[in-house]
């Protein structure tokens, strides 16, 4: 009986079985792994933040450079870039990208949005897949702090204008799960950005398979305990919001883990069991902890490794409980005397790198749930401008955002560190085709 109303469905809706089967080319999940058509996928690959800025015509636009770093990439193996969709806000602020994607709410800078398109154009051609994040816990690109001073909240207190004063920006920016108008401005671009129709593709936003993901933010944050119910409610509301509009991609939070969650693998946990959000995501950064001591390198290298592995490990056995996949989505190291130049070796970082490297390439054998790691960050072809250490408007754009020195954790198409992403790309790759025995 059920046959036969199947085939009475199928006379009467043709397109039933059409319907019924997932899309090619996008990223899934099954349980703990990723998958894409039908085959497990893991990978190396690397945060690119401002390859929709490379890809525009106007300030900052350059996209024979990004032609050329997106070839590299690709020869290399690295084939998946976290991407920032673009930045908030007026592009006169200090310690900021400029320009600015969103000027003002619902105001869009043309310019970037083709440029994104054609970041988007030219990653399709290569087989590549994007993750792109929609707004930002840190004033580097507007986010919080900008939706804050939108709606009212007064100038934003950037932390390198006022003697390093970190606790003072974040009591700022966590005052905006409390500000339902900046919610509610930050729904709508969401709304506007996953209804865009990329220019050079003709394809929509949320029908390429080119996006793997859907980032809520970089590093979301509450910033307090007191603030944990607000955010927690935010971070669903936002992935029913994203999974509505945009089915067959997958959602992600872009957390750094428990140290983003206050702290709390219970407020980590409590955030991240959400039907919503399809995998889980985490960022280790041994200098910024306290676990590398800046002026001794390779003598605090060793302990920073143990470090590393003790918090992946606790993620990872989150992610098995859950059966979620987990990225390793940021991690990065200064050069070997924390310098900013080309000269400086990478040798610390390389030894950082392979322990990483060797942790998803025995997941991939195994088929276990570190699916994949995005190393912080590609900086290609630029070069730090030797009569400064911080980014300003003309300088070459580069991993390190504008409140770092530019250098400081950005791997350059000529580092040491290069052959050793390919040859770990390469061989994550063909473990993941490999069946388990």
């Amino acid at each position: 009986m059920k046959r036969i109303c199947y085939f009475l469905l199928l006379f009467m809706f043709p397109a039933l079985p059409l319907l019924a089967q997932k899309p090619k080319g996008f990223v899934q999940t099954n349980g703990h792994t990723f998958t894409l058509d039908g085959k497990p996928y893991y990978y190396v690959g690397t945060n690119y933040w401002y390859g929709g800025l490379l890809g525009s015509t106007g300030q900052g636009g350059n996209r024979e450079r990004l032609k050329k770093e997106l070839d590299l990439l690709k020869n290399a193996g690295v084939t998946n870039l976290r991407v920032l969709a673009g930045a908030e806000g007026p592009n006169n602020q200090p310690y900021r990208v400029s320009p600015g994607l969103m000027m003002k709410p619902g105001v869009y800078n043309d310019t970037l949005l083709a440029g994104l398109d054609f970041l988007l154009a030219e990653m399709a051609k290569r087989d590549m897949k994007a993750v792109l994040y929609l707004n930002n816990s840190w004033e580097w690109s507007g986010g919080y702090g900008q939706y804050l001073n939108w709606n009212g909240y007064g100038p934003i207190p950037y932390a390198l204008a006022n003697n390093n004063d970190w606790a003072g920006f974040m009591r700022y920016v966590g005052q905006f799960h409390q500000c339902d108008p900046c919610k509610q401005q930050f729904a709508d671009h969401i709304r506007f950005l996953l209804g865009r129709t990329n220019q050079f593709t003709r394809q929509k936003y949320t029908q390429d398979p080119t996006i793997m993901s859907w980032q809520i933010a970089n590093e979301p944050r509450a910033f307090s305990m007191a603030n944990v119910p607000a955010y927690d409610r935010w971070i669903k509301s936002t992935a029913a919001l994203l999974k509505s509009l945009a089915p067959h991609q997958l959602v992600s939070t872009g957390s750094e883990g428990s140290h983003g969650s206050e702290a709390s693998m219970e407020v980590f946990k409590q955030v991240h069991t959400d039907p919503n959000i399809d995998y889980l995501t985490m960022h280790i950064w041994p200098k910024n902890w306290g676990w590398l001591d800046s002026k001794n390198i390779s003598g605090t290298l060793d302990s920073a490794i143990a470090k590393t592995e003790q918090y992946m490990n606790r993620h990872l056995e989150f992610a098995q409980q859950q059966q979620m996949p987990i990225v390793m989505e940021e991690f990065g190291l200064p050069r070997d005397h924390h310098q900013y130049n080309l000269t400086d070796p990478t040798t610390a970082r390389d030894k950082y790198y392979q322990y990483v490297f060797e942790r998803v390439l025995r997941s991939a054998q195994e088929k276990g749930a570190l699916a994949g790691a995005n190393f912080w960050a590609f900086s290609g072809t630029a070069q730090p401008n030797p009569s400064r250490h911080f980014w300003q408007p003309g300088d070459d754009l580069m991993g390190d955002p504008p409140q770092e020195e530019q250098g400081l954790n950005s791997v350059f198409a000529s580092d040491s560190t290069m052959p050793l992403i390919a040859k770990y790309a390469k061989a994550i790759k063909k473990a993941a085709q490999k069946k388990k025995k």
